[in-house]
Protein backbone atom coordinates (compact mmCIF):
# COMPACT_ATOMS: atom_id res chain seq x y z
CA UNK A 1 0.00 0.00 0.00
CA UNK A 2 1.01 3.90 -1.01
CA UNK A 3 1.97 5.75 2.26
CA UNK A 4 3.00 9.13 2.29
CA UNK A 5 5.04 10.21 5.33
CA UNK A 6 5.46 13.51 6.68
CA UNK A 7 8.45 14.58 9.24
CA UNK A 8 9.36 17.75 10.97
CA UNK A 9 13.21 17.24 11.48
CA UNK A 10 16.02 19.90 12.78
CA UNK A 11 17.33 21.41 10.47
CA UNK A 12 20.88 20.13 10.65
CA UNK A 13 24.16 18.63 8.40
CA UNK A 14 23.46 14.91 7.98
CA UNK A 15 19.64 14.87 8.62
CA UNK A 16 18.71 14.00 5.57
CA UNK A 17 21.43 11.17 4.80
CA UNK A 18 20.14 9.85 8.70
CA UNK A 19 16.81 9.63 6.80
CA UNK A 20 17.19 7.93 3.92
CA UNK A 21 19.88 5.71 5.52
CA UNK A 22 17.43 4.29 7.82
CA UNK A 23 15.56 3.22 4.74
CA UNK A 24 18.18 1.87 3.21
CA UNK A 25 19.83 -0.57 6.06
CA UNK A 26 16.32 -1.95 6.00
CA UNK A 27 15.66 -2.22 2.14
CA UNK A 28 12.82 -0.35 2.18
CA UNK A 29 12.33 1.86 -0.58
CA UNK A 30 11.58 5.68 -1.38
CA UNK A 31 9.29 6.33 -3.99
CA UNK A 32 9.72 10.03 -4.08
CA UNK A 33 11.38 12.62 -1.25
CA UNK A 34 10.63 16.50 -0.96
CA UNK A 35 12.33 18.27 1.72
CA UNK A 36 12.90 22.06 2.55
CA UNK A 37 12.62 24.21 5.62
CA UNK A 38 9.69 25.62 7.23
CA UNK A 39 8.60 29.02 8.09
CA UNK A 40 11.03 28.08 11.55
CA UNK A 41 14.59 27.86 9.36
CA UNK A 42 15.54 25.46 12.34
CA UNK A 43 13.11 22.83 10.94
CA UNK A 44 12.73 20.90 8.11
CA UNK A 45 9.78 19.05 6.71
CA UNK A 46 10.22 16.39 4.69
CA UNK A 47 7.66 14.19 2.54
CA UNK A 48 8.61 10.52 1.83
CA UNK A 49 6.43 8.60 -0.66
CA UNK A 50 7.24 4.97 0.08
CA UNK A 51 4.97 1.65 -0.11
CA UNK A 52 4.34 -1.13 2.20
CA UNK A 53 1.94 -3.19 4.73
CA UNK A 54 0.77 -0.82 7.86
CA UNK A 55 3.09 -3.07 9.66
CA UNK A 56 5.72 -2.11 7.38
CA UNK A 57 4.65 1.45 7.54
CA UNK A 58 4.35 1.49 11.52
CA UNK A 59 7.68 0.17 11.27
CA UNK A 60 9.20 2.54 9.87
CA UNK A 61 7.64 5.38 11.69
CA UNK A 62 8.71 3.94 15.06
CA UNK A 63 12.57 3.95 13.75
CA UNK A 64 12.09 7.19 12.51
CA UNK A 65 10.91 8.13 16.03
CA UNK A 66 14.15 7.20 16.98
CA UNK A 67 16.05 9.26 15.23
CA UNK A 68 17.69 12.00 17.23
CA UNK A 69 16.90 14.81 14.58
CA UNK A 70 13.33 14.03 13.83
CA UNK A 71 10.90 16.24 16.15
CA UNK A 72 7.79 14.11 15.10
CA UNK A 73 6.48 11.93 12.30
CA UNK A 74 3.19 11.30 10.56
CA UNK A 75 1.26 9.22 7.99
CA UNK A 76 -0.68 11.92 6.13
CA UNK A 77 -2.16 9.24 4.01
CA UNK A 78 -4.13 7.73 6.64
CA UNK A 79 -6.73 10.75 7.11
CA UNK A 80 -7.99 13.17 4.09
CA UNK A 81 -5.48 14.88 2.90
CA UNK A 82 -4.12 16.74 0.27
CA UNK A 83 -1.22 15.69 -2.14
CA UNK A 84 0.83 17.82 -5.48
CA UNK A 85 3.36 16.75 -7.59
CA UNK A 86 5.20 19.52 -9.32
CA UNK A 87 6.78 18.38 -13.30
CA UNK A 88 8.69 20.83 -15.54
CA UNK A 89 8.55 18.73 -18.85
CA UNK A 90 10.43 20.07 -22.47
CA UNK A 91 8.78 18.94 -25.22
CA UNK A 92 10.07 19.60 -28.44
CA UNK A 93 7.62 21.22 -30.42
CA UNK A 94 7.88 22.78 -34.28
CA UNK A 95 5.08 22.51 -36.78
CA UNK A 96 1.82 20.87 -36.46
CA UNK A 97 3.26 19.39 -33.13
CA UNK A 98 3.34 22.99 -31.56
CA UNK A 99 -0.33 23.68 -31.49
CA UNK A 100 -1.15 20.36 -30.64
CA UNK A 101 1.37 20.28 -27.36
CA UNK A 102 -0.50 23.92 -26.38
CA UNK A 103 -3.50 22.35 -26.64
CA UNK A 104 -2.64 19.63 -24.71
CA UNK A 105 -1.19 21.84 -21.90
CA UNK A 106 -4.34 23.56 -21.85
CA UNK A 107 -6.55 20.77 -21.14
CA UNK A 108 -3.95 19.17 -18.43
CA UNK A 109 -4.15 22.98 -17.04
CA UNK A 110 -0.39 23.53 -17.40
CA UNK A 111 1.50 26.33 -18.15
CA UNK A 112 3.82 27.03 -21.18
CA UNK A 113 6.59 28.68 -19.06
CA UNK A 114 9.36 28.99 -21.59
CA UNK A 115 9.32 29.53 -25.28
CA UNK A 116 12.16 28.60 -28.11
CA UNK A 117 11.87 27.95 -31.94
CA UNK A 118 11.55 24.28 -31.48
CA UNK A 119 10.41 23.50 -27.37
CA UNK A 120 8.23 24.54 -24.92
CA UNK A 121 8.50 23.88 -20.96
CA UNK A 122 5.67 23.32 -19.65
CA UNK A 123 4.75 23.84 -15.73
CA UNK A 124 2.08 20.90 -14.69
CA UNK A 125 0.83 20.77 -10.94
CA UNK A 126 -1.47 18.05 -9.81
CA UNK A 127 -1.70 14.42 -8.36
CA UNK A 128 1.11 11.86 -9.34
CA UNK A 129 -1.79 10.03 -11.87
CA UNK A 130 -2.47 13.68 -13.56
CA UNK A 131 1.44 14.22 -14.41
CA UNK A 132 1.36 10.72 -15.77
CA UNK A 133 -1.61 10.73 -17.61
CA UNK A 134 -0.31 13.98 -19.44
CA UNK A 135 3.04 12.01 -19.92
CA UNK A 136 1.18 9.24 -21.42
CA UNK A 137 -0.81 11.77 -23.64
CA UNK A 138 2.27 14.00 -25.08
CA UNK A 139 3.65 11.75 -27.62
CA UNK A 140 7.11 10.31 -26.37
CA UNK A 141 8.91 10.89 -29.16
CA UNK A 142 8.58 14.72 -28.49
CA UNK A 143 9.81 14.95 -25.01
CA UNK A 144 13.03 15.78 -24.60
CA UNK A 145 13.56 16.16 -20.82
CA UNK A 146 11.36 16.04 -17.59
CA UNK A 147 12.00 16.35 -13.72
CA UNK A 148 9.38 16.03 -11.19
CA UNK A 149 9.41 17.52 -7.88
CA UNK A 150 8.18 14.64 -5.78
CA UNK A 151 4.84 14.48 -3.73
CA UNK A 152 4.34 17.04 -1.36
CA UNK A 153 1.53 16.38 1.18
CA UNK A 154 -0.70 18.10 3.72
CA UNK A 155 -3.55 17.16 5.68
CA UNK A 156 -7.18 18.29 5.86
CA UNK A 157 -9.11 20.19 8.21
CA UNK A 158 -7.42 20.15 11.53
CA UNK A 159 -4.71 17.92 11.37
CA UNK A 160 -1.39 19.89 11.23
CA UNK A 161 2.25 18.62 12.00
CA UNK A 162 3.94 21.22 14.59
CA UNK A 163 5.67 20.89 17.68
Amino acid sequence: MRHVLSLLLENEAGALSRVSGLFSARGYNIESLTVAATEDASMSRMTILTTGSDEVIEQITKQLNKLIDVVKVIDVSEAPHIERELMLIKVHAVGKDREEVKRLSDIFRGRIIDVTDSSYVIELTGTQEKLDSFIGAIDAGLILETVRSGVCGLGRGDRVLKI
